[in-house]
């Protein structure tokens, strides 16, 4: 069955994007059939990718919108191979205005990736934006995992709170398949006192994972999004590749 994983935190800069391109990548390399799907208005997934925005034509926001576009219409191949990207542009942000109207609209994009993306792909992986908003909660509708990025610092992991209680309202009352496939550690500095107690409260937080993989902040992951490409191409001998390799064994393994 397709593994649909949704990377959700609404608090912006805690890595998502970077997380959603990169385990992709390693996950392709793997020999995985990967399919990144952008629902951050912002489009950095899509750019990430290599993608133009200037080339897009149709993205996400026709398949959310009320032409309810094909989903397999938006998707375009990567210069990676197995790893494909359904694109987002500036638009999908007045479409999320659109769906507030909309009847069943939690459920668009389920609904979308139902069929050919379940044949297509061996995994689905969601960037979702930095809002809790109908964005979000479409991709945590349409998945059955969600993995929370965070980053190792007090106001990061102090907003967790509210998320899981969004997480736990939508398996509760929409989505029953849905559970946390773990938190991951981002931008993680073993050398300062703060990351090393902050990585401690992560793991005291309850009763969710926390990931044996940590994301330290490097140079080389800074510099992959502007060639288009995930880490583990730009640069495979890298830590930063090697961590993301890591991860994605660690998302196979637990499922």
């Amino acid at each position: 069955m397709t593994k649909i994983i949704s990377i959700a935190n609404q608090k912006g800069g805690v890595g998502k994007t970077t997380c959603s391109i990169n385990l992709g990548g390693a996950l392709a390399e793997l020999g995985y059939r990967v399919l990144c799907i952008d629902m951050d208005p912002q489009a950095n997934l899509t750019v990430g990718l290599g993608i133009s925005l200037s080339q897009v034509r149709r993205s996400m926001a026709d398949v959310l919108g009320d032409e309810r576009v094909p989903l397999d219409e938006v998707v375009v191949a990567t210069e990676v191979a197995g790893l494909a990207v359904a694109p987002a542009t500036l638009e999908l942000a007045s479409t999320e205005v659109e769906l507030f109207s909309a009847i069943g609209r939690e459920l668009v994009l389920r609904d979308a990736i139902g069929g050919w993306a379940e044949r297509q792909f061996d995994v689905v992986i969601i960037d979702c934006p930095p809002t809790l908003g109908l964005l979000t909660i479409n991709a945590l509708v349409a998945s059955s995992r969600v993995i929370i990025p965070v980053q190792t610092q007090y106001y990061a992991i102090k907003g967790l709170t509210a998320l899981i209680k969004v997480i736990n309202t939508i398996k509760h009352k929409l989505n029953h398949d849905l559970e946390i496939l773990g938190l991951l550690p981002t931008f993680f500095d073993g050398r300062t006192v703060l990351a090393r107690e902050m990585l401690e409260n992560l793991r005291e937080l309850g009763d969710h994972r926390v990931f044996t993989t940590m994301i330290k902040n490097t140079v080389k992951l800074g510099e992959a999004p502007l060639t288009g490409r995930p880490i583990t191409e730009y640069a495979p001998s890298s830590a930063a590749a090697q961590a993301f390799r890591d991860l994605a064994r660690e998302v196979i393994e637990l499922g």
